[in-house]
């Protein structure tokens, strides 16, 4: 039993796993809604079309697709990657690799998210509600990733 107890201590804290996986799956969420936007063409977005405040400009803007793809299908994949990656069983995998991907695709999301928000600031002027929900998902995701992987020498959830 005791040999149990350091094994478990030595993991990954379980807010750390369950934690990533409920931000995986509300960024999910959030992204599959606003793909589902954009390929009907909707006006049901739920975010006031006056001012800085433009889910309709930000979604419809050329910016709003990335070589060629709509970025809301980006975050579709990428939230769908990391659900995949952030249930619990992958965190008691010990495997560096997974660990890494873990960590790269997390990083890659909040680099890509820094990218978002330069454009929506900058180039189309204006913000969206939706996918400022997705910027602070992916920003507590990373968040809680990076800090369960330091909390988690051994490799094992």
């Amino acid at each position: 039993m005791p040999a149990e107890r350091a094994a478990v201590a030595t993991g990954a804290p379980r807010w750390s796993s369950l934690g990533a996986l409920l931000l995986s799956l509300a960024g999910l969420v959030v992204s599959a809604y606003l793909t589902v936007e954009h390929y009907t063409a909707s006006t049901t977005l739920a975010c006031p079309n006056v001012g800085v405040v433009n889910c309709q400009k930000v979604t419809t803007s050329p910016e709003s697709q990335f070589l060629g793809l709509p970025v809301a299908l980006l975050g579709l994949l990428y939230f769908a990657a990391m659900v995949a990656i952030t249930v619990p069983a992958m965190w008691r995998t010990p495997s560096l690799a997974v660990r890494r991907t873990r960590i790269g695709l997390s990083l890659l999301g909040v680099a890509f998210v820094v990218y978002l928000i330069y454009v929506e600031l900058f180039v189309v002027d204006a913000i969206c509600l939706w996918c400022t929900a997705v910027h602070v998902l992916t920003f507590a995701l990373f968040t809680v990733v990076t800090l369960g992987e330091a909390a988690n020498p051994s490799g094992r959830g």
